[in-house]
């Protein structure tokens, strides 16, 4: 199939990667293209080519460097990309389009062009994709990416499919045993949402070193709520690439996730179980539908105290059950699968049928393609 996948515009959709979705269109878009699919990528600028990238604007998070009003900037330029982008689908020929934007152009825009447009949802409502959801009058297809984000979205629009976000299971392989070393894992955008703040308050409750990987992504919360918080038993190593952030989370005794919203999937999770690494989290949005009692220990949100008690359950799990459940329920060649699957089912949707001898109108699909 010839497939198009759109990408949202912030980051590059490149390794070290900014956050789950870029790595999630990475992955999907590199299977894709390994099983032989024509697969042409709509990303920023420094989005890594071996994907087949069409860049259609920089990355946004970059245009705040000494521009004023900024935040209108990167909306204007990302508004006009996408603008672009979509009245220049009307000319392309692709099979199936799949956005992974979480911008409102492609959906309000989906009844101009005659290709089916899936539209994974990755993220809770917000107020820019639901009107843009809201004023669709084109035949989108909704795909959520946990059941718990797919009840989020259903005040808005059906949700007919939920394809739960794979990792690579290679990228992050079994460790049977933790490192000599004890320590626990959190690793993520460094951001208030994520709630590292509450990780580190649990982990020095319980009494163990804490190791910190990923971007400061808010440097304000970083300075201001982080770093004081930081010490010998409390590190952030930096932002790092797969195989070492493998071996650091590989390594550790158990992963914290601690969301302060409703988390879509929660990647992290699935990659520390992938490595054998019990989790604790917070049982919030998607993570409860990924862990059971034999990988996870759920806490109260936003309670240390009951973050600090799943901590210790899930220092006595089994590493070997960890990774069982990651294979059966997190394998990225399932998600794949599933999503080739929507795509053929699109396509064949679309297809203009026959007209029946003696019927004076063609049907309303051969009428539209025919337009096209």
């Amino acid at each position: 199939m010839r497939i198009a996948v759109i990408a949202h515009l912030k980051h590059a959709i490149t390794e070290a990667f900014a956050g789950g979705l870029e790595m999630h269109t990475h992955l999907l878009t590199a299977s894709l293209r390994r099983r032989g699919h024509d697969v042409t990528l709509f990303a920023s600028t420094r989005s890594d080519p071996a994907l087949g990238v069409e860049a259609i604007c920089d990355e946004t998070s970059l245009l705040g460097t000494g521009v004023a009003e900024a935040n209108d900037v990167a909306f204007f330029r990302e508004h006009h990309a996408y603008l672009r982008l979509m009245t220049d689908l009307r000319r392309r020929t692709f099979d199936v389009i799949h956005n992974n934007s979480l911008h409102y152009l492609p959906v309000s825009m989906a009844e101009t062009i005659a290709t089916p447009l899936l539209t994974t949802l990755h993220t809770p409502p917000f107020c820019w994709l639901e009107s843009g959801m809201r004023v669709s009058r084109g035949p989108v297809r909704y795909v959520a990416v946990s059941d718990a984000t797919a009840q989020m979205w259903a005040h808005v629009a059906h949700v007919g499919d939920v394809v739960a976000n794979g990792i690579d299971l290679a990228q992050f392989p079994y460790q049977a045993a933790p490192d000599a070393s004890c320590y626990l894992v959190w690793y993520g955008r460094i951001v208030p949402e994520k709630g590292l703040d509450m990780a580190i308050d649990a982990a020095r409750a319980v009494g163990l070193p804490l190791r910190i990987a990923g971007p400061i992504s808010d440097p304000d919360f970083f300075e201001n709520v982080i770093r004081p918080r930081l010490g010998d038993d409390v590190v952030h190593v930096g932002h790092l690439a797969h195989s070492a952030l493998a071996r650091l989370v590989g390594g550790a005794r158990a992963a914290l996730c601690t969301p302060r919203w409703e988390e879509p999937y929660g990647l992290v999770v699935a990659e520390a179980l992938a490595c054998g690494t019990p989790v604790a989290a917070f049982r919030r949005g998607g993570v409860p539908g990924i862990l059971d009692p034999h990988c996870g220990a759920l806490a109260d949100p936003d309670d240390v105290a009951s973050l600090a008690g799943a901590i210790g359950k899930a220092l006595t799990l089994d590493r070997a059950a960890c990774r069982r459940r990651a294979e059966s329920h997190c394998d990225a060649e399932r998600m794949v699968d599933r999503y080739e699957t929507i795509y053929r089912e699109m396509v064949a949707a679309a297809k203009p049928q026959a007209i029946i001898p003696g019927n004076a109108r063609a049907p309303a699909a051969s009428v539209a393609m025919s337009a096209a």
